[in-house]
């Protein structure tokens, strides 16, 4: 079972600012779990990230996309930029920004890149869907989750243990996801890591848990991604 050492998981979080490469849209993907809201509006849930897929380098994989709503409707579609190339969203950005309009700069804020980053996990407890509990799901999430990942690693003070989030057997920990309603938007300060333990306490059950995840790999593969012409051509629809 491939397992990477927090050594390396430290260097690749802190160079993971930038993605290397785009994914399906999650919201047609069955593969892919998200937590809900109860009729108050805040949400809970249990998962338990898993270790690197077989024959991949991190237990996570980034890109970027853009998400907004113009004359001809939503545009929602994954950057270029993710894979190191040309994206129109960001070219057309950059010349809105460089007119120095205040009213221009605005409309390029809106159209912003948003950071997104992939995991397998294990669904522990998911009261809105119990379904899912025992389950291997792929986990889209934000920075703010992933700033938690990279501080279970690297502990800011002296008296917290490091642990190893992706660990299934004895370094790791269950993460709860707590969700509140802030000015609109989901917000994740809440949520926590539990104490230290294995996910499950049979070995075979565990090695049967890492087979069955989803590459990450595939999710953001060059072919994931559109055209510059395709792109643009939405853009000016």
């Amino acid at each position: 079972m491939s397992n990477a050492s927090l050594e390396k998981l430290r260097a690749a979080m802190e160079s993971a600012s930038a993605p290397g490469s785009g994914e399906k849209k999650s919201y047609s993907d069955d593969t892919m779990w998200k937590p809900e809201l109860d009729k108050t509006g805040n949400g809970f849930a249990v998962v338990r990230f898993l270790p690197t897929p077989e024959g991949e380098e991190m237990p996570w994989v980034s890109y970027f996309d853009h998400g907004f709503q113009g004359p001809g409707g939503w545009y929602i579609e994954k950057s270029l930029t993710t894979l190191n190339k040309k994206d129109p969203v960001s070219d057309y950005n950059s010349q809105l920004w460089n007119t120095g309009v205040e009213a221009n700069k605005e409309i390029a804020r809106k159209q912003k890149r948003r950071l997104h980053y992939v995991s397998n996990v294990y669904v522990v407890s998911d009261p809105k869907n119990p379904d899912n509990e025992g389950k291997v799901f792929k986990y889209r999430f934000g920075k703010k989750i992933f700033e938690m990942l990279k501080e279970a690693i690297s502990p800011a003070f002296a008296d917290e243990q490091a642990i190893n989030p992706f660990d299934i057997r004895g370094e790791g920990a269950n993460f709860k996801i707590k969700i509140r309603k802030v000015d609109g938007y989901w917000n994740y300060d809440k949520s926590e890591f539990d104490k230290v333990s294995p996910l499950l306490e049979d070995d075979d059950a565990l090695e049967a848990l890492w087979k069955k995840q989803y590459s990450l790999a595939a999710v953001t593969a060059p072919d994931q991604f559109k055209s510059y012409e395709d792109l643009q051509k939405r853009l000016k629809y």
